[in-house]
């Protein structure tokens, strides 16, 4: 079955919930992964930091360099993401659906490209 990667994206200036709404929608997006482990798609998923925490690695020039940051500016921020099997894109956008519905932001649904997966 073909893979597809589930990205969560924060529009711009987004800031993170209170906790207890925070909280009722960690609650959905568990419910979300457990009926996705039980339909049998379920492949990984998680969380992200904030982009500040990233670093970022680059070996264009024969040597690895380390900088600190996301490597693009950008108005949306993916927090996390899930990878899941299914039988076809509308299956998947049907996850991706119930994703969004869980977090309450946009979901981005890509394929994997064939043998990637």
């Amino acid at each position: 079955m073909p893979h597809y990667l589930l990205s969560i994206v924060y529009p711009a200036g987004s800031v993170q919930p209170e906790p207890a709404e925070l909280e009722r929608i960690m609650e959905r997006v568990g419910r979300f992964q457990a009926d996705l482990r039980a339909a049998g798609g379920w492949v990984f998923g998680g969380g992200l930091h904030d982009p500040s925490s990233a670093t970022v690695v680059d070996a264009r020039d024969g040597d690895l360099a380390f900088s600190d940051g996301p490597y693009v500016e950008t108005k949306e921020v993916v927090g996390g993401l899930t990878i899941l099997e299914a039988a076809d894109l509308d299956a998947a956008l049907g996850w991706g659906g119930r994703l969004a519905e869980a977090t309450g932001v946009p979901v981005e649904v890509r394929p994997f490209a064939p043998g990637a997966s």
